[in-house]
């Protein structure tokens, strides 16, 4: 079974989400664009929130989120406690989420970083295991509630 993919972000992530789209696809993943549709200038959290809720009640395993910086994205993100998005910019920090934070969203900022970096990145991070151990006793603790 193929895992699922939510993908969603603003304006300036909207050509890299298009093509990695495509891109994941072609790799055998299950992929729901949750918007935006065009470049035209949105509001990220209007994308970002509805992407959240579905990951966490289960209808995806994992969610990639672009925007300029990755930041604003990441922020909305993190506002949801069964979300644990990280901000990459570099393969080792991509890996080291999934195998440390058990991280379940991936941000990505497009102005920084080329596409090509984009989408080796969210193949590091879909094929990346969470390593357990001590790290598990850690990432229970991050939600507040």
């Amino acid at each position: 079974m193929s895992k699922k993919i939510a993908i969603g972000g603003d304006h300036a992530g909207y050509e890299y989400k298009e093509k990695l789209v495509k891109s994941l696809e072609d790799l055998g993943y299950e992929v729901k664009d949750f918007g935006p549709y065009s470049n035209a200038s949105v509001d990220y959290p209007d994308y970002v929130h509805p992407l959240c809720t579905a990951l966490e009640k289960g209808e995806f395993d994992f969610g990639i989120l672009i925007c300029g910086s990755g930041n604003g994205v990441a922020i909305t993100a993190n506002k949801h406690q069964g979300i644990r998005a990280a901000l990459c910019w570099n393969e080792d920090l991509s890996a080291l989420a999934r195998q440390h934070n058990d991280a379940n969203v991936l941000a990505l900022p497009a102005r920084f970083i080329p596409f090509e970096l984009a989408k080796k990145l969210a193949e590091i991070f879909l094929t990346t295991d969470f390593e357990g151990g001590r790290h598990a006793n850690r990432v229970n603790k991050i939600a507040c509630g």
